[in-house]
């Protein structure tokens, strides 16, 4: 590693190179090292004849895109080493197929070869680490390449004096407000690059993309819970809450990358909470109110007292559970939606508006999809491939709507937004929260306890699920700080009857997903996959996306433009992309395939296959348990069967070895033997 740092000190380097064959790239950094007196002008005909004659030999590129090529001449005195980054990729025939991207020139005399040997090691180790690669493919100066280094340096190298946590942020402090106070100064020092690292063309592409995707599903729950609550709380008591909740919590929270938004089980509470006030005769909104100011005081007891600290007892278990049912939820009602247009056929609606609504929405899926994945293309430049990978559901969107519009003598449903700015039941925007009798105020904490078990759960166990290792962050985590947020801002929000609003999974993972630079990996067997490499973490995607949900109330009348139909297809879109790098849907595809042709994965090489299978089976029969409390009349006890998966993830410890759930429930995956490329 000194070497390569000392190479680039003295200058040898080039970034950029603007060649579309290796001679010409080679030709181009012979120019420069010339030009930079680091290798004789009189040698460097022969220095090129040399490389070139090495590379009709055979390729010297040796996989993730990484090239070698080597000349070593009794005419030069000393080694050197090169690093150039191509501007564009090149295919030069690796052995993993990736075209190369970064170039390693080794030179020097013949008896050089021994001590270039440590340094083709150190390159090989160097180019395998997927943080190193984002960092260099964005590196503008020798400094920038310089921290790279010491960065990688500081991430491999051993801490043996450091005990290991079991999570950053879930360590319990025993102080109050400890844990608080830890998460302010652990991301309170990334305030401002919060912000800065937010001026990239990759994050206008993200709060385009989530702006329609959290404004929908906002004006959906609305009319849901419209019509569960009797117009008492609506649509636009829903926008407004998912705006200046999304806007405080972007400002104010630890993780921002979590959206916040209406989810399924705080909307059955709050329905069946309306019955219970009819059948008892009491007003519902003070009633409302003072169970989230109830819940609001435990949520804030919890966070000054690091209660989330019992998150360290949940587990990938638990996690892919969670983001896999939420997955399935996304993907059941977009289904179940574009079904019931077919069944609701009315006078407005004919056969050609169910057929419309249908290639809508899968037109949007499948234009997303293929976008979205077109960075891996070989047609187009690669700043245009990543433009179209980045924005890719936004221009769904955009083109399925315009083809909606066109066709306007087919009847579609649109979305269904208010006519008017003001409550949907055209009551003050207040709550009187003494209209509700003393002793039902009191009353209210008991209903208050399972609303906080859910907000907790649900909060913590999406931050979990963005924090997870496999994505990269370098932030912090922030579970305190943000479970005090959420519960000042659902105070708030039952002072003025709006919805109370808490971590959305699916809308979080697509919103760091949106942000993410990915990378194919691929196995000893050929098969593909995805892995985040960087993360662009900021706050301005999701101030933004919520001041435009927020704007959005000044263009009631143009959202009606929307199909719903397209909608339901970017549902369809986020629920497919969020179960990407769910290891349990991995293990549930090897079901049906032939047991010879699985992926070399380290959990399928540690572990044996019929116990691989057994822990799966017992996953997806929680998932299924899962599915049917939260589908029954038991549905407001589904944040209790969410805790109980901790003390069925512990009972498995009598049924398998610790070796082995050590593999299937590690908090993250080890180095694998694989072939990489940036995306």
């Amino acid at each position: 590693m000194r070497i390569l740092q000392e190479a680039i000190r003295n200058g040898a380097f080039v970034l950029d190179v603007d060649a579309s064959d290796i001679a010409s790239a080679l030709q181009q950094t012979l120019n420069q090292v010339v030009a930079r007196g680091l290798l004789p002008a009189e040698h460097r005909r022969a220095v090129e004849s040399a490389l070139l004659d090495r590379e009709r030999q055979v390729s010297t590129a040796i996989g993730n895109a990484v090239a070698i090529p080597h000349a070593y001449l009794d005419a030069l005195t000393e080694p050197l080493i090169v690093f150039v980054r191509l501007a564009r990729p090149i295919n030069l025939g690796a052995p993993d197929g990736v075209p190369t991207r970064f170039v390693f020139v080794l030179l020097g005399p013949t008896g050089a070869t021994a001590e270039h040997l440590d340094s083709l090691a150190t390159i090989a180790r160097l180019m395998s680490d997927e943080e190193f690669r984002y960092e260099a493919r964005i590196a503008r100066t020798a400094a920038d390449l310089l921290a790279a280094l010491d960065h990688f340096t500081s991430r491999t190298t051993p801490k043996l004096d450091k005990v290991a946590e079991p999570g950053e942020g879930l360590t319990y402090t025993g102080r109050l407000c400890g844990g608080l106070r830890q998460d302010v100064a652990r991301r309170w020092p990334h305030y401002v690059s919060d912000f800065r690292d937010a001026l990239h063309a990759k994050c206008v592409g993200s709060t385009l993309f989530l702006f329609f995707a959290c404004l929908a599903p906002a004006v959906t729950f609305g009319g849901v819970m419209a019509k569960q609550t009797d117009g008492q709380i609506g649509a636009v008591e829903m926008i407004v809450a998912s705006a200046f909740c999304g806007v405080v919590f972007a400002l104010f929270s630890g993780q921002p990358l979590v959206i916040l938004g209406g989810t399924g089980p705080l909307l059955v509470f709050t329905a069946i909470l309306y019955r219970l006030c009819s059948d008892l005769g009491l007003p519902f909104l003070p009633s409302y109110g003072w169970v989230g100011l109830w819940s609001a005081g435990f949520l804030l007891i919890l966070a000054a007292t690091d209660a989330s600290c019992l998150m360290r007892y949940f587990t990938r278990f638990t996690d892919e559970i969670f983001a896999a049912l939420i997955s399935i939820i996304f993907i059941y009602e977009a289904i179940k939606s574009l079904t019931h247009i077919f069944e609701d056929l009315d006078v407005k609606k004919h056969h050609d508006s169910a057929l419309l609504s249908l290639l809508l929405a899968l037109g949007t899926f499948y234009i997303a999809t293929s976008l979205s994945r077109f960075r891996r293309s070989s047609y187009l430049r690669p700043k245009i491939r990543e433009f179209l990978a980045d924005f890719g559901p936004a221009i769904a969107l955009a083109a399925m709507t315009i083809v909606a519009v066109r066709l306007h003598e087919v009847f579609l449903d649109v979305l269904p937004t208010p006519d008017k700015f003001g409550t949907t039941s055209g009551r003050p925007w207040s709550i009187d929260l003494l209209a509700l009798p003393v002793w039902a105020r009191f009353a209210a904490a008991g209903p208050a306890l399972l609303v906080t078990v859910l907000v907790f759960l649900d909060q913590n166990i999406t931050a979990r699920i963005v924090n997870t290792p496999d994505h990269r962050l370098h932030k912090g985590q922030a579970y305190h700080l943000d479970l005090g947020v959420v519960g000042l801002l659902m105070a708030f929000c039952s002072l003025f009857g709006l919805p109370w609003l808490v971590a959305a999974t699916v809308r979080s993972l697509n919103h760091v997903r949106s942000l993410a630079t990915v990378e194919e990996v691929v196995s000893s067997t050929g098969e593909t996959r995805e892995r985040v490499v960087h993360v662009r973490e900021n706050r301005l995607t999701g101030l933004a996306i919520h001041l435009l949900i927020g704007l959005s109330l000044l263009f009631l009348p143009l959202l009606k433009e929307i199909p719903m139909a397209v909608l339901y297809g970017l549902f369809l879109f986020m629920g497919v992309v969020s179960m990407s790098g769910n290891q349990l849907f991995e293990r549930i595809g090897l079901w049906l395939k032939d047991p010879t042709l699985y992926p070399s994965t380290h959990y399928i090489r540690r572990v044996p296959r019929w116990t691989m299978h057994a822990f799966t089976a017992l996953q997806v029969a929680c998932l299924g348990v899962l599915w049917i409390v939260k589908s029954s009349a038991l549905g407001i006890l589904f944040p209790v069967f969410i805790a109980l998966l901790v003390p069925i993830r512990l009972l498995a410890g009598r049924w398998f070895t610790a070796e082995h759930l050590a593999a299937l429930d590690g908090e993250e995956e080890p180095s694998e033997a694989e072939t990489h490329w940036s995306a």
